[in-house]
């Protein structure tokens, strides 16, 4: 019998699978995903998932289309938001964990 993996399940296992990352539920009833105590993105449920990038990457990302603006902070640029309907948007979603990933990485290495 072959099991389906939902969403949020199988972005969390790659998500986790990076050197330093751990998740776990946050205060707000998301469960997030961090490297140290930088949160590189943190999911709602099978449907959403919620970032924040630089104003420069924002917007690149926005006109690009990957993301939309986050429903809290809709008319800041930084808070963003991605609607999860799709396989390409569960892939989507993975790549802009790693951009965030990455970004932090950068800055301070790997946390234990």
């Amino acid at each position: 019998m072959t099991e389906t993996r939902t969403p949020s399940r199988r972005i969390t296992e790659e998500v986790t699978s990076w050197p330093g990352v751990h998740a776990g539920p946050g205060r707000r009833g998301e469960f997030s995903f961090k490297l140290g105590r930088r949160e590189i993105g943190h999911l709602h449920g099978d449907h959403s998932a919620h970032f924040f990038f630089t104003p420069q990457t924002w917007t690149e990302l926005k006109q690009d289309g990957r993301i939309t603006a986050h429903p809290v902070f809709p008319d800041k640029q930084g808070p963003a938001a991605r609607r999860i309907e799709s396989e390409d948007d569960v892939l989507d979603v993975i790549a802009l964990m790693r951009l965030n990933y990455d970004r932090a990485l950068a800055r301070q290495g790997v946390a234990s």
